[in-house]
């Protein structure tokens, strides 16, 4: 992740007016990006998913997340309560504790290893991809999905709440 993110700085640094053309586009492609990660677990599984086993996994996973945002938001405000700037303080460890990385677990999940060994293979083995899964049961990539949908519902809904409370008091 750090690589990427490194890239992509010197990607801004190098190429300042490409990068200024295609950043009306980034959110359009985040989606996009997204949709396809989440999209193939369900699809693979979509017995699973309307099924009561995919209700149980909703109801657990918006609770994790509503649990999350509420404990950043309350945890911050009892110990900074006397900030001058504890209200977007609250808010910003809120959106960080509710916002878990579900695509990180959906990458684990479905993350092929090399070879049957794990975490080295022998010395002198060949890194050639097996196809063998972390997780050999395929069910274990409908949670992190269903999180990941669930999270960025919760955190865009949130955003819009605090962004529209602050036009009011403006």
């Amino acid at each position: 992740m750090l690589c990427l993110q490194s890239c992509v700085f010197f990607f801004y640094r190098l190429f300042p007016k490409l990068s200024n053309a295609i950043r009306p586009f980034h959110p359009v492609l985040s989606v996009l990006d997204t949709t396809c990660c989440v999209g193939a677990p369900l699809a693979l599984n979509i017995k699973s998913v309307v099924s009561p086993f995919g209700a149980t996994i909703v109801l657990l996973v918006t609770m994790f997340h509503l649990s999350a945002f509420l404990s950043g938001y309350f945890l911050t405000g009892s110990v900074f309560r006397n900030a001058p700037d504890s209200k977007a303080l609250q808010r910003t460890l809120s959106y960080e504790t509710g916002m878990q990385s579900s695509l990180l677990a959906l990458a684990l999940a479905t993350k092929p290893l090399f070879g049957n060994c794990w975490p080295l293979p022998p010395l002198g083995a060949s890194l050639k991809r097996t196809g063998v899964n972390f997780f050999q049961d395929p069910l274990v990539g409908i949670p992190p999905a269903i999180s990941t949908v669930v999270m960025s519902l919760m955190g865009f809904t949130l955003v819009m709440i605090w962004s529209n409370e602050k036009e009011l008091s403006i």
